[in-house]
């Protein structure tokens, strides 16, 4: 009886472990909140995209058979082929959220113009001519369904979805135009039937190409030579009566593993703000965790030479070149110089009401080596470097820049006193003022790009530091001509410190 209570404990105990590990919630690094606002622009910029599209687009072929009594024919069999919309109009358009649903479209009052090729076959003629077919009272509405796949992508569904155009008139061009147009009136019903039944389907066709598209974004993309990211959605999208909220996963990774960081992103919420069409949140945890990937991948570890320290150093201030001077006449004299700052713990980020700050404890070793001898340590000392994060959006692009505030060597309270301590934590702080930092803000001042969709820039963005996370409001704007390329997928640009201060963006 013992023997057989084991294993039945044990399996208790592993669905227990299951169904607690499945029921935690997974917060988001990047929320993504897309307002009323959007929806409004989107009609109007919606409307450019459907025009070129349409224009762009062949329809199916209608085709069909009618009896024409009043010329006792019996029947005239037709085909309507090379079916294109040169113009349209629908005045009266308009998105709404769905809460807990989607988003509903709605159009009435439209009409479209719209050229053909045709064929007739009758027991009495048989020819083939040009038309164009006016459609008036077209109606459409539907609810968009948004949710998620298993890989973290956003897909798309077209439900409840009623088309109906009310009248089309069809006039026939060609030498017997006045004979067709004639009994144009009697095969206007059977084409607006057929191209009512034909309606929705291509509606819900071109929601699957467009599902289609959206599943070849790479949620998981790699940056550059440290580090990947991930920004996959962790679920459906939240629709409220207002708003609609993404919940993007938001971490990166280490090049090499894609173990998640020691650490829980923690919930975070969003302020209740309708005056921008877009609000992007970013978590700290998706900075905490581009800290942790970075230093698990050795970027933060720095060697400078003494061409380097030349090359960078000295141009950028003629007071730092004096400083490596006095270090060179204190220890090394003629010999050949380098610097290795290497971070010690991962850089600490801080989020508060106005403040991003960023924490780098390291290590600092000044070396040098004799010629045909190995490299020898000067000097090693551990300090802690607290600098303030300034932050601008340009474009589509988040910059950041760092100033140092403070800078402290770890060392007793005891010692610090001594001359030559103080002297050598004023020399360091030269160099991370002076020299470091610029190169890092060199560095940051690509930036990164911010998701957004194909041809839609942001304008009049502003940011904000707010507890635990900061907070992008922005208007968006449809650029018809714009070159730029979807960079929802493109978060590629960003460059932190680097190990030979050459870090590069992937390919």
């Amino acid at each position: 009886m013992y023997t057989k209570t084991i294993p039945v404990l044990w399996g208790c105990f592993l669905l227990w472990n299951l169904c607690l590990s499945s029921s935690q919630t997974i917060y988001p690094g990047i929320k993504a909140r897309i307002t009323q606002r959007a929806l409004d622009y989107g009609v109007q910029a919606g409307m450019e995209i459907i025009e070129r599209m349409l224009k762009e687009k062949n329809l199916p072929d209608l085709s069909g058979s009618e009896s024409l009594e009043f010329l006792k024919v019996d029947y005239v069999n037709y085909n309507f082929s090379n079916i294109k919309i040169k113009a349209f109009s629908f005045p009266n358009t308009s998105l709404a959220f769905v809460p807990g649903v989607g988003i509903k479209a709605l159009t009435n009052h439209g009409t479209a113009n719209i050229s053909t090729d045709w064929e007739f076959e009758s027991p009495l003629f048989q020819d083939t001519g040009g038309a164009d077919l006016f459609l008036s009272g077209v109606y459409f509405t539907g609810i968009i369904i948004l949710t998620r796949n298993d890989f973290g992508h956003p897909t798309l569904k077209l439900q409840d979805c009623y088309a109906q155009v009310s009248h089309a008139h069809v006039s026939f061009s060609g030498e017997l135009s006045v004979l067709y147009n004639s009994f144009a009136e009697p095969m206007e019903k059977p084409i607006l039937k057929n191209l009512n039944e034909m309606l929705c389907p291509i509606i819900a066709s071109e929601v699957k190409a467009l599902n289609a598209n959206l599943s070849t974004l790479e949620v998981l993309t790699k940056i550059d030579n440290y580090t990947l990211l991930d920004y996959s959605l962790i679920s459906s999208p939240e629709i409220t009566e207002n708003y609609l909220d993404l919940n993007l996963k938001g971490v990166f990774y280490p090049l090499e593993n894609l173990a998640d960081p020691p650490f829980s992103p923690v919930p975070f919420v969003l302020p209740e703000r309708s005056n921008s069409m877009l609000y992007i949140g970013i978590a700290e945890y998706f900075f905490k965790s581009a800290s942790f990937a970075y230093f698990t991948a050795g970027a933060f570890n720095v060697t400078l030479s003494t061409k380097e320290i030349s090359n960078h150093f000295v141009q950028n201030s003629q007071g730092l070149g004096n400083v490596l001077s006095r270090i060179a006449e204190i220890y090394i004299l003629s010999q050949p110089f380098m610097v290795r700052i290497m971070a010690t713990e991962p850089p600490v980020i801080n989020l508060q009401p106005g403040n991003f700050t960023l924490d780098i404890p390291a290590s600092i070793m000044m070396l040098t080596q004799p010629k045909n001898s190995t490299v020898e340590t000067i000097v090693s000392m551990d300090f802690v470097a607290s600098t303030s994060v300034g932050l601008v959006i340009l474009g589509q692009r988040l910059v950041c820049s760092l100033s140092l505030n403070r800078f402290r060597l770890a060392l007793p309270e005891s010692n610090r006193s001594n001359i030559e301590v103080l002297r050598f934590e004023n020399i360091l702080s030269s160099i991370l003022h002076f020299g470091v930092l610029p190169l890092a803000n060199a560095k940051l001042q690509r930036g990164f790009p911010l998701p957004n969709p194909h041809k839609i820039s942001f304008v009049n963005s502003d940011i904000e530091v707010l507890e635990g996370f900061l907070l992008i409001s922005t208007n968006l704007k449809y650029e018809t001509s714009s070159k730029q390329q979807p960079s929802f997928h493109g978060w590629e640009g960003l460059n932190l410190i680097s190990g030979q201060w050459r870090g590069k963006s992937a390919p």
